[in-house]
């Protein structure tokens, strides 16, 4: 099993006609189960047209309407990024992911305002995207370091999504789902929301959660781990001392003192039962223990 996508998934690309969204297109319909799952793009200068068999057209509500399509994915640059996901979730997508990373933080403010009372989840924005390997990618993940396995994964950073689902391959763990949620101020879905779905999914056995400085959204994850949380869990929190005696991560995580330091993340995350580490290359070897 997996969570939000499957090899059943149909996916629009919006932004396909760019450099960036055909090399990724292209990346992930190359990838498993991919060429049945990019099914439409949307760019309505180009409707008619096709990518690589796929055809565009002018709208999300048009594409969805003739391909099936329930999520998207967003390589549209910075400034219509946010009217991008606009679009899909007035289209009633299940899911949209927004690769983009620089979004103006006032067009996420109205966006995010916008989706209230709407069914459409976002991943994202700068984020790398989604997986569930030997089934289907959805982003800029290096499809060929995943395996399908019971292990899942949830990080804001994305290099260090592929580390941790590096190590876990190496000593021969699969991964259920790996899922990126970026380091944005203001996104879509959380820790706490990945953490709720890994903990549902019969098919997968424990999790690795990795979060930056900045915010409260892990302390606030650890806690309903504490309370709900039936499978194991190792934590690990970005950051690294920079002056004035500040901590910096992720470009996009909020700098601050008190609650929101890497140290303070890493306490709480202990105190509500996470096995944690300070130590990025840790991470597998401890996972691989609490399952012994």
């Amino acid at each position: 099993m997996s969570i939000l996508i499957n090899k059943n998934t149909k996916v629009i690309t919006q932004g396909i006609t760019g450099k960036t969204g055909q090399f990724h297109t292209h990346g992930c319909a190359a990838y498993a189960n991919g060429k049945a799952a990019f099914v439409a793009g949307v760019n309505p200068k180009k409707a008619g047209e096709n990518f690589e068999g796929i055809p565009i057209y002018a709208s999300v509500k048009e594409a969805k309407a003739q391909t099936g399509a329930t999520v998207s994915v967003i390589y549209v640059p910075p400034s219509g990024a946010a009217a991008a996901i606009d679009e899909a979730v007035e289209a009633e997508l299940d899911l949209v992911v927004c690769i983009t990373e620089g979004i103006p933080v006032l067009d996420m403010l109205k966006t995010r305002y916008k989706m209230q009372g709407k069914k459409t989840l976002l991943l994202g924005p700068n984020c790398p995207g989604l997986i569930t390997p030997d089934e289907i990618k959805i982003g800029i993940m290096p499809g060929h370091i995943h395996r399908k396995g019971r292990i899942g994964v949830v990080s804001r950073s994305g290099t260090l999504t592929y580390e941790a689902v590096g190590q876990l391959t190496e000593l021969g763990l699969g991964q259920s789902s790996a899922v990126g949620i970026g380091g944005d101020p203001i996104n879509g879905l959380k820790h706490i929301d990945i953490m709720r779905l890994f903990n549902d999914d019969p098919e997968t056995d424990a999790v690795i959660m990795i979060g930056e400085i900045g915010g409260p959204d892990e302390a606030e994850a650890a806690m309903w781990v504490k309370a709900n949380m039936k499978k194991p869990v190792v934590g690990f929190i970005a950051g690294v001392t920079a002056p004035p005696g500040k901590r910096m991560g992720h470009a996009g995580a909020l700098i601050s003192g008190g609650a929101d330091t890497a140290d303070a993340k890493l306490a709480i995350m202990e105190e509500c039962g996470f096995t944690i580490t300070r130590n990025p290359a840790e991470m597998g070897k401890l996972l691989k223990g609490l399952l012994k």
